[in-house]
Order: structure tokens, then C-alpha cells, then sequence
């Protein structure tokens, strides 16, 4: 039996059923539809709803974790005995974070006799999901805490992250576009190709002209990086807001261009994500040789 966990957050837009199978706490971000309240439960079927509910015109708005919140989740991890490493966001993504790294700073105190490590994994959603996945199957496999460490800070930056958005309305209201350059690239049907730097910020790398554009763009992205390095066998998350034929498609493309690659998951993206981006986002994640938006 390990003498260790991994413990991670709704944020890293895992499937529950997986969740739950491999016993990895998580804690959940809250949210908001049309001003009620609801929890991050990761469950699948509640994603969709969410995203068919945004298309028919729901309001969607998300919190930051407190510090209270994060310090009674890590003391519940603490309180089992076995050490904790935890995997949430990006830093430069989520003010989150650093709620996460106050709490658990003050919560080490209270435990001085386990490791607890936090990670700044400059990933999000499913690259923070893949980075969990890989991680565990190495916990599962039989490393020690500190081979897990190691291994995650080592391959952190080489887990790439490509999207696509299909409606420049929900960057333009998280500050990501302005309302001029949102009414512009609405009115020129402009789709932008986003991708996570080694920095784990979130930048627009290509504006698209179209859907179908932005996805041939998000497939060439693939390609380009799997040419660089020895693929074969490498994993794939492709999660998408109600757009399940879409990530059909850039999942065969890949698969025809490249059989050699492994497992191609598809799953509903997380709620907390898609509040920013809008029904149609689009997105892969997958081991890699090292980020590059090219």
C-alpha cells in the first residue's frame, strides 16, 4: 500500500468515474447558473447539461477557492496519516493557487511529521488531468513520493495544450479580446487557436477564419509536435463543450495520420473552463518532445 496520495481539483476536468476509481480526492470549485449555486462534481452527464443550458442562454459564473475552504480539504488529506502531493492549476491561471499555497503552508505546521508537496503544474484542464493520470500511474506502479515528484517536475512542460474557441463573446468577458477586436472577429467569423506556453498562461497563437479552419489548425498543431520526438504509444485527452463530432474528427485525423500513437480519450470538458470559453470549445492534450505553439 502507497504511503502517499495525489489529491488534485475539479479544475483538472477528470472524469468522476475515474476520479473515484483510482481514489483521488479532489476539491470543488463552485460555480453559478442564472444565480444559483452548484459544486464542480465532475460528472459527466452534469457537464453536458451545463453546456447545452449555455447554448439555450444559461449565465454561467465561477469563484476562486478561499483559503478556509482549501485548509480544511488539506487537513482532511493530512488527518489519513500518509503524505499528500497536490496537483490544481496553473499559477498564472487561477488566483486559486495561491489561496492553495497560504493554506498549505499553515497547514504543514499542523502535521510536521508528512511531506506535503504542491505543484505548480503550468497546466490546465485536461493537461492538468493528464499530468494526475500519469502521475498516479506511476504511485499505482510502486514509486516513492519522491520519484513521483520528480517525474511530474520533469514532464510537466512537455504536456501540450491546444484549443480552439468558437465564440469570441466568452473571452471577450473574461479581458482575453477586447469588444472591438470580439465584434470584428465575430463579423469575419474569426476562430482563435489558443495554446499554454511553458509560462502556463493562455495565448492566443492563430486566428482561424472559420470552424472548420481552426480545427485542420489544431490537428496540424498535433502532428507537428508528434513529428519531433518518438510518439508511439503517447495518450490523448480530447475534451470538447457540446462538440462531440468535432473531437471525433481531430481524434481520426490523428489516429489516421499517426496509428502509432496510444489511448485517444473523449470527455466533456470541465464546467469551470467552458464558464470562460463558451459552449464549443475544442481542446487536446497530450505528452509531447516540449511545448511549442508552433
Amino acid at each position: 500500500m502507497n504511503d502517499y496520495i495525489i489529491a488534485t481539483s475539479s479544475t483538472a476536468d477528470l472524469p468522476r468515474t475515474w476520479l473515484d476509481a483510482h481514489q483521488i480526492p479532489f476539491i470543488s470549485y463552485n460555480f453559478t447558473v442564472n444565480g444559483a449555486l452548484r459544486q464542480d462534481d465532475c460528472r459527466e452527464e452534469a457537464r453536458a447539461a451545463i453546456f447545452k443550458g449555455m447554448r439555450q442562454g444559461d449565465d454561467l459564473k465561477t469563484s476562486m477557492i478561499n483559503e478556509t475552504v482549501y485548509k480544511d480539504f488539506f487537513r482532511q488529506l493530512l488527518s489519513g496519516g500518509k503524505d499528500v502531493i497536490f496537483l490544481d492549476m496553473s499559477e498564472k491561471m487561477s488566483v486559486s493557487f495561491q489561496n492553495a499555497a497560504k493554506a498549505a503552508e499553515a497547514v504543514r505546521k499542523e502535521f510536521p511529521n508528512q511531506k506535503f508537496y504542491v505543484m505548480d503544474t503550468r497546466c490546465i484542464s485536461g493537461g492538468l488531468g493528464l499530468l494526475v493520470m500519469k502521475m498516479t500511474a506511476r504511485m499505482e506502479a510502486g514509486d516513492s513520493f519522491d520519484q513521483v515528484i520528480a517525474w511530474g517536475e520533469e514532464n510537466k512542460l512537455k504536456i501540450a495544450h491546444r484549443f480552439t474557441v468558437d465564440d469570441l463573446n466568452y473571452l471577450k468577458r473574461g479581458g482575453r479580446v477586447s469588444n472591438a477586436s470580439a465584434l470584428v472577429g465575430t463579423l469575419l467569423n474569426i476562430k482563435p487557436v489558443l495554446y499554454v506556453p511553458d509560462e502556463g498562461t493562455l495565448d492566443v497563437v492563430k486566428k482561424a477564419r472559420g470552424r472548420k479552419a481552426a480545427l485542420i489548425a489544431i490537428r496540424d498543431g498535433i502532428l507537428h509536435d508528434l513529428s519531433k520526438f518518438d510518439s508511439a504509444g503517447t495518450d490523448f485527452l480530447i475534451l470538447h463543450a457540446d462538440c462531440k463530432q468535432d473531437a471525433e474528427w481531430v481524434r481520426d485525423q490523428v489516429r489516421s495520420a499517426r496509428p502509432d500513437v496510444g489511448d485517444i480519450t473523449i470527455g466533456s470538458l470541465g464546467v469551470v473552463i467552458g464558464a470562460h470559453t463558451g459552449p464549443g470549445l475544442l481542446t487536446a492534450f497530450y505528452l509531447c518532445g516540449g511545448r511549442s505553439p508552433d
